[in-house]
């Protein structure tokens, strides 16, 4: 009998890529866990781990609560949560229901009566680690914002990009998120400068402001 399997897939913004994520969470489900490609299900986020506030993740809980489910497969711990509090109440919730649920590429898994005690504690110390990266990028953007609001140029230039002036305090834009999105792909060399203009609507000399000021974008 094959087991229901439910794969968690997640990324912070709409450009970003889900592909990596679903090839490992599905190879995983078939090929370690046995289960038929009819027997998974897969559930997507586009949006930030801070919090379990999210469409996709809510839908796989109530899965999980309602007894649908034998194991969670997610591709890594930062993944699923970017909080430590909300990583150890959402490993404990599954588990509770009788539940599997197992990190890929962290090599951890709960629930399937394999865990070893360091196992625990490596889960703890990978999601401090994410909660600290997703505090410091936080940080990060404030701190540029804070330090771009005591220049002479912001006050008489315009915004930058994926910002605007609200009474003269910098704010996020509507499309702050997909900026920060396509700026990160450029450092990368996983996006042209031209192609960045082009799905952001600037020139290409914008991007390469933006990018002379990466610590207003926390990247």
């Amino acid at each position: 009998m094959s087991v229901n399997v439910a794969c968690y897939v997640r990324v912070s913004t709409a450009e970003q890529n889900l592909d990596r994520q679903l090839q490992s969470t599905t190879d995983y489900a078939t090929d370690d866990l046995g289960a038929n490609l009819a027997n998974v299900d897969t559930y997507r986020d586009k949006s930030t781990g801070t919090n379990t506030e999210r469409g996709g993740y809510r839908e796989m809980m109530d899965a999980v609560d309602g007894g649908d489910v034998d194991a969670v497969v997610v591709h890594e711990i930062s993944r699923l949560a970017r909080s430590l509090q909300d990583l150890e109440r959402t490993v404990s919730r599954v588990t509770d229901t009788g539940t599997e649920i197992h990190f890929v590429r962290d090599g951890l898994s709960f629930g399937d009566g394999k865990e070893q005690p360091m196992h625990r504690l490596q889960m703890q110390m990978l999601g401090a680690f994410a909660e600290w990266q997703a505090r410091v990028k936080q940080m990060n953007t404030r701190e540029g914002i804070a330090a771009r609001q005591q220049e002479d140029g912001y006050h008489h230039g315009p915004a930058p990009l994926g910002f605007e002036k609200d009474e003269g305090r910098l704010i996020e834009a509507e499309d702050y998120h997909d900026v920060v999105a396509a700026l990160d792909m450029v450092q990368k060399d996983e996006l042209s400068k031209r192609k960045a203009a082009q799905r952001l609507d600037c020139s290409r000399s914008t991007i390469g402001r933006a990018l002379e000021r990466t610590e207003l974008y926390g990247i």
